[in-house]
């Protein structure tokens, strides 16, 4: 495997005509540092929501691949984004989680920065630096492009990126998903309480490729199913969505990111949720009528599982979340899981929300102890020297996607396959290593920018 080889990424590594995927990528230690420098480096990241630092002087502590940041609001009100390390010896100058400040102080030599970033304190100024350090030069660290989308906060270190809704092209109504109000208001989600962290001895592509669009692995979640403790109150979560919808893989082939999704019937709304909680079901049914009258046809679209190149997570529907796959090595990923209400939900419905959201989500969640065990044992079987001979398959459903595709009056673009009719398709994480293969061989964004239509099928 020739890593300064141009071609050896998609030829060698990713391969797919074949529909195969080399063992290396999850366990190199060389494709893993240059993925930092060629992925982490230039792609928008996902940091936090608006609503977890409300008032000026907080902050929370996130993470960009293996790098920490800083999200917080300044004394004017305005969000940064800062590298979280102090220009004189690089110490973390913020070692909690979250709060308020009103300076961030390094506690090796005392450098103390505002919340604006700029260096506003330095130990004997006058006496060791001869009052000539020029402080407006060594303030924090900002990220090249920050976005505030509907309250959600995104960044990227490359100036050179193409701006957030661009990035996220056709995607943007499956984060809408996510990000606005049950009742079709936009931009209406909180963070509900603290976020959940977790490491997990695995790759970081294991769990994106999985929240991509896996529908092939429910037999891992088989006791869960059987178990029949859903929002309705009986049987599996997406119990009725399914029932009556039209289930699809929606991939976005020239950004990389994709979603299961549902679409109802013109004229139908979901069934009747949470049935075992009246005021909660009250509300739900509130919000689906308003939405019907508010977003018309677009309410016909029912979220699920998608993942956002490279390495967040979306679940809009049920449970409600979001997650974020940081590296932290070829072999551990740091899980970081956040869970959404609409801010003006009655208090009953929020503490309803937040125990049947972590029942089935995070580290002690029903399903994600599934998807956890799996992640683990698959890359601890990866890592050998005879396993990393032999690639992955991933060719379930190759070449059926369509493009343009519009189920009773309403058109999903993208290119998309009815699970309705195939069952099952890799399709999505065809779309999330194509994407892969292209940042990691393209030099700049002119480069990816091509990877479009004719040009990129040529380049297959």
């Amino acid at each position: 495997m020739a890593m300064d080889d141009k071609r050896g990424y998609r030829s060698g590594l990713v391969d797919l005509r074949a529909g195969e995927v080399s063992r290396e990528i999850f366990v190199n230690e060389h494709i893993y540092a240059e993925e930092q420098e060629r992925i982490f480096a230039r792609a928008w990241l996902h940091v936090g929501h608006e609503s977890q630092i409300p008032k000026p002087g907080d902050y929370f502590v996130s993470s960009m691949g293996e790098e920490s940041v800083i999200l917080c609001r300044d004394r004017a009100g305005k969000i940064h984004v800062f590298l979280n390390s102090c220009r004189h010896r690089g110490m973390k100058v913020c070692r909690y989680d979250q709060g308020t400040t009103a300076v961030f102080t390094c506690p090796y030599h005392g450098w103390s920065y505002g919340t604006d970033g700029r260096l506003v304190g330095v130990p004997y100024f006058r006496e060791a630096y001869h009052s000539r350090l020029d402080k407006e030069k060594w303030g924090l660290v900002e990220v090249a492009q920050m976005h505030n989308y509907k309250g959600s906060i995104w960044a990227t270190w490359d100036p050179a990126a193409p701006g957030f809704t661009e990035y996220l092209g056709d995607f943007t109504r499956y984060l809408d998903l996510q990000l606005d109000g049950w009742d079709g208001r936009e931009g209406q989600a909180e963070v509900l309480g603290g976020i959940q962290k977790w490491l997990v001895p695995c790759n970081w592509k294991f769990p994106a490729e999985n929240f991509s669009g896996d529908t092939y692995h429910n037999i891992s979640h088989r006791s869960v199913d059987l178990a029949g403790i859903g929002p309705s109150g009986a049987g599996r979560r997406d119990m009725g969505e399914r029932d009556v919808s039209r289930k699809l893989h929606v991939c976005i082939p020239d950004r990389g990111h994709q979603t299961i999704h549902y679409v109802l019937p013109a004229g139908k709304s979901p069934p009747p949720a949470y049935l075992n909680a009246p005021i909660v079901a009250e509300y739900v049914r509130h919000c689906e009528e308003e939405r019907r009258r508010l977003r018309g046809e677009e309410a016909r679209l029912v979220g699920a599982p998608g993942e956002i190149f490279p390495n967040t997570a979306l679940l809009s529907r049920q449970p409600r979340t979001m997650a974020v796959w940081h590296p932290r090595s070829p072999h551990q990923t740091e899980c970081w899981r956040w869970f959404f209400v609409d801010r003006d939900a009655p208090t009953e419905v929020k503490h309803f929300l937040r125990d049947y959201y972590i029942r089935y989500s995070g580290p002690a969640g029903m399903t994600e102890q599934d998807d956890m065990e799996n992640w683990n044992y698959a890359h601890a079987a990866s890592r050998g020297t005879i396993a990393r001979r032999y690639p992955y398959n991933y060719d379930q459903g190759s070449g059926t996607a369509v493009t343009n595709y519009e189920y009773q009056g309403l058109r999903v673009p993208g290119e998309v396959i009815d699970l309705t009719e195939t069952q099952s398709s890799e399709q999505p994480m065809r779309n999330f290593y194509r994407r892969w293969a292209e940042f990691m061989e393209a030099d700049d964004w002119s480069r990816l920018a091509t990877w479009r239509g004719g040009e990129r099928k040529a380049a297959e």
